[in-house]
């Protein structure tokens, strides 16, 4: 018989709560669902099965115990119901990444009507934009039922890609030496500034 649902039972002690925190954090970041009474779904494959191996040995040595499940559900509410959960937990991780798609691409507007067209405006870009491309894969990586947020978000990524090769190459035309420009929007140092309503 075919098993469609791997389910993982641990019990730890009350204290300390750090080893919960770190089994909530792991279970969450492959993707898995949390059920009632600490039940944790996730689909039945080779790599979830090598994973719930790890945390039961985890479990085992911060005192706690742990059961594992191979199921199918008796009734197709109760499908749905886990589908649609996976389905709700991702379109969150999506939308909390094309929220901070929206945040490059206006960070990029607005260097750009300020004429900030140095190189290291441009690499901090880049390394922002590397930053989104990696947390998309990750979120791939979990995302066990792609679909329309999945597609969207891509669209949005390569939004900024495009909107930042366009930045890189304006960039890369106003190379020139002229420091005191490139250094106007330096904001001098700490001290010179009034902090908290007084001079330091």
């Amino acid at each position: 018989m075919d098993y469609k649902w791997l389910l993982f039972c641990p019990q730890l002690p009350a204290t300390p709560s750090s080893p919960r925190v770190t089994i909530w954090r792991r279970m969450r970041s492959i993707g898995s669902v949390g059920l009632d009474n600490g039940v944790w779904v996730l689909p039945h494959t080779a790599a979830a099965i090598a994973f719930i191996q790890e945390m039961k040995d985890y479990v085992s040595t911060q005192g706690g115990t742990s059961n594992t499940f191979l199921a199918n559900t008796l009734d197709k509410e109760t499908e749905e119901g886990i589908n649609q959960r996976f389905i709700q937990d991702r379109a969150e991780d999506y939308a909390e990444l094309k929220e901070q798609c929206a945040d490059f691409l206006a960070e990029l507007e607005k260097e750009t009507a300020r004429k900030n067209f140095s190189f290291a405006e441009c690499e901090e870009n880049e390394q922002d934009l590397n930053k989104l491309e990696v947390w998309f894969e990750k979120i791939k990586k979990r995302d066990y039922m792609p679909g329309e947020q999945q597609q969207s978000t891509a669209e949005w990524l390569e939004k900024c890609r495009e909107a930042f090769q366009t930045f890189e190459a304006v960039t890369f035309s106003h190379e020139d030496q002229d420091h005191l420009s490139k250094m106007r929007f330096d904001p001098g140092n700490l001290t010179d500034h009034v902090l908290g309503g007084k001079s330091k």
